[in-house]
């Protein structure tokens, strides 16, 4: 006879299946949440509309869809197709077909028909990122790079679709974008730092700069006003210096640069909009 003592149970009731459609619907990459999510807000906090918030809804559920997508992608890559390739495509779909519909209630009753520009312009950035996604190398710099920044003109396209500025819009993106962009490398060398691999300082450091850069150029264009460019400024030198300190776990460095990321969307909000 077996005697099962209240430890097995425990353990039993611990270990529960994860159902299918959570493996192949659900985002395995927290900090993709965030930045996301930081195009979307910022562009509702300077300029609300409701064809704005349909693109807003849209640009999550598009992060969404890429987990499904991905698979879909990477299994026809493989040449294979598995019971989770159907429900991958059956979600995907249903997905894709409701970011279609939101675009088109936002085509609908914009005030400036010409919000899908910005999107058209960052389609090619998405295209690299499923192109690597595909492969299974979604992981590597340039398509974190590239999908980020891809992301980011949501934040121009619900400028211009409550009928905001070029400009504005444009300089909006460029915040969002930089910041995201200074983030990537340094958060992708402080985990590789972690776990003992050898580093190059340098790659972390020139993306800061290049952000600042970039914030500085966008505020001498009269796109963004004077305070982005000093958040920015502040995070870079955050991440110059911690980058140089002790390696810290994942998750400290995840929720530092959603904090970040959440201060340079309020002030860059506030400052627009004073």
């Amino acid at each position: 006879m077996t005697t099962v003592g209240p430890d097995a149970g425990a353990a039993a009731t611990a270990v529960r299946p994860v159902a299918p459609w959570r493996q192949v619907a659900i985002p395995t990459e927290h900090g993709g949440w965030s930045l996301t999510a930081e195009p979307v807000v910022l562009g509702l906090l300077v300029a609300w509309s409701w064809p704005g918030a349909a693109l807003g809804v849209a640009a999550m559920l598009a992060f969404v869809a890429r987990t499904p997508l991905k698979l879909v992608l990477v299994d026809r890559w493989r040449h294979r197709w598995l019971d989770r390739s159907r429900l991958a495509l059956r979600i995907a779909a249903v997905e894709i077909a409701l970011i279609v519909v939101l675009g088109a209630v936002a085509a609908a009753t914009s005030a400036n028909g010409w919000f899908w520009v910005p999107l058209a312009a960052a389609a090619p950035l998405v295209g690299i990122e499923l192109w690597f996604d595909m492969r299974s190398r979604g992981r590597r710099l340039v398509p974190e790079l590239a999908g980020t920044v891809g992301i980011g003109s949501v934040v121009a396209a619900i400028v211009l679709a409550a009928d905001g500025s070029v400009a504005l819009a444009v300089g909006l993106w460029v915040v969002v974008s930089a910041r995201a962009c200074a983030a990537i490398p340094y958060a992708r060398t402080q985990v590789f730092r972690a776990h003992g691999r050898t580093v190059t300082l340098w790659h972390s450091d020139l993306a800061q700069v290049a952000a600042l850069a970039a914030v500085v150029a966008a505020w001498m264009l009269d796109a963004v006003p004077l305070a982005p460019v000093v958040a920015v400024l502040a995070v870079a030198m955050f991440n110059i210096v911690a980058v140089r300190g002790p390696v810290r776990r994942a998750v400290v460095i995840g929720m530092q640069q959603m904090a970040f990321g959440i201060a340079v969307t309020v002030v860059t909000a506030i400052a627009v909009l004073a």
